[in-house]
């Protein structure tokens, strides 16, 4: 079984628990303005590496893992565009005790018995996913990707009605998505799902532009400055009234 992989970041620190190993594949359905791995859009593409590969190479990390309480994280690009890859990756971590998290969007979710079939066997052997909502107004949504997130929410909905552990990320990006009013109804939102453990408010910033550059992309959000400290403190505070127990 072979993956298509973008990169490898040995020893990551801010997706998910602990140190993580973290592999990001190539191939992603969404457009995102201020996606800083744009190279990672082109299906296809990336390098072939096969499961035993991969474990091999993060066997000598795993001292690090385990001590820091940390795992693999698979990112992108968006990793379930590789669910049957992501199943035989996931099995083998496990063969060995490692901690395993996929961080996606949610941009390939289907109802359709095939995908769902096979994202039940992969849930079997996940522990956490770090889900990216982006933008909870649909219309905002579209501009901001280039697709609907109607099929993004159901994922949110199934991972909740499946009981499976979620990070719910949040980029704020100043005039998009930093509405006061947009991010209450994403806080509403999250609070009717029964399986958050941890709401995380992610500042925009600049540090891929240099990639859209190289690929010859013209950066559409090149006038737009990161968030302030305390516009990230406000969205914060509103997204994480969802975490607070209902009444």
């Amino acid at each position: 079984m072979k993956g298509r992989i973008h990169s490898i970041e040995t020893c990551g620190t801010v997706d998910g628990p602990g140190i993580r190993y973290v592999i990001f594949t190539q191939g992603c359905l969404l457009r995102c303005q201020f996606c800083h791995n744009p190279d990672t859009w082109e299906i296809g593409k990336g390098n072939e590496m096969t499961v035993s590969e991969l474990i091999q190479d993060m066997k000598s990390y795993i001292p690090y893992m385990k001590f820091s309480g940390g795992g693999v994280t698979v990112s992108g690009g968006e990793p379930l565009l590789q669910i049957d890859f992501l199943i035989e990756l996931f099995k083998e971590c496990k063969k060995i005790g490692i901690h395993t998290t996929i961080d996606s969007s949610g941009g390939c979710f289907s109802r359709s018995p095939t995908f769902l079939s096979r994202l039940e066997e992969l849930m079997k052997v996940t522990d956490l996913i770090l889900l990216d909502l982006k933008q909870i107004n649909e219309e905002k949504h579209l501009k901001l990707t280039g697709k609907s997130n109607a099929h993004i929410l159901d994922f949110a909905n199934w991972l909740s009605q499946h009981q499976i552990p979620v990070w719910i990320r949040h980029v704020l990006v100043p005039g998009i998505s930093d509405n006061r009013e947009d991010l209450k109804q994403l806080s509403a939102f999250i609070k009717t799902l029964n399986n958050i453990q941890k709401i995380e408010v992610l500042p925009y910033h600049k540090l891929g532009i240099y990639k859209w550059e190289t690929l010859g992309i013209e950066y559409p959000l090149k006038d737009v400055e990161p968030p302030t400290k305390e516009s990230v403190e406000e969205a914060n505070q509103i997204l994480q009234e969802a975490l607070k127990k209902k009444d």
